[in-house]
């Protein structure tokens, strides 16, 4: 899917949005690999849409015309459970909200978790749907992001929110 932050790849496992991707990121790998892992599933390259690839291009589309705040989508995480459990409160996330990688540790119940929560927000294979871009550094700079900065400022402006560092 072309987006205005660059190339997107989304995968669907059965009924489930498997996968977001940013298509030219370093690593880009790494999720399909973990896909195929955990699901025990078969990766295909196939222009043929399934409905629920349908229903997350249309979405994503909206999003960034600026029409949706939220999505409505089936997802399928293919995680450990901690990342799970931290990918999950990042749906928890308002639209147009940051909140710091040391907040989303305390949210978790895991305060000294900072670590272990900054690198399960990386590992989230659901870009932009999961909006792991909400997450930010603790002084209100921008933190990483796998698809680079300029994407995840595209995507907080489009929100309407940008941090201050």
């Amino acid at each position: 899917m072309t987006s205005p932050v660059g190339e997107l790849i989304l995968a669907a496992c059965g009924d489930g949005l498997c996968l977001v991707d940013f298509a030219g990121r370093k690593g880009r790998f790494r999720p399909l690999e973990r896909l195929k892992e955990r699901l025990r599933a078969q990766v295909r390259d196939d222009d043929g849409m399934s409905p629920v690839l349908d229903v997350a291009c249309r979405q994503i589309g909206e999003y960034f015309a600026g029409d949706r705040k939220a999505f409505d989508l089936p997802l399928m995480f293919a995680g450990t459970p901690f990342q799970e459990s931290v990918w999950k409160l990042l749906l928890e996330i308002p639209h147009g909200r940051t909140i710091s990688y040391g907040e989303l540790a305390v949210r978790l119940g895991r305060p000294q978790a900072v670590r272990a929560v900054a690198a399960a927000n990386a590992a989230n294979a659901i870009s932009i749907i999961v909006p792991c871009h909400r997450v930010t550094a603790c002084r209100g700079g921008l933190g990483g992001y796998a698809g680079g900065l300029e994407a995840k400022r595209l995507l907080l402006g489009l929100e309407g929110v940008l941090p201050t560092v």
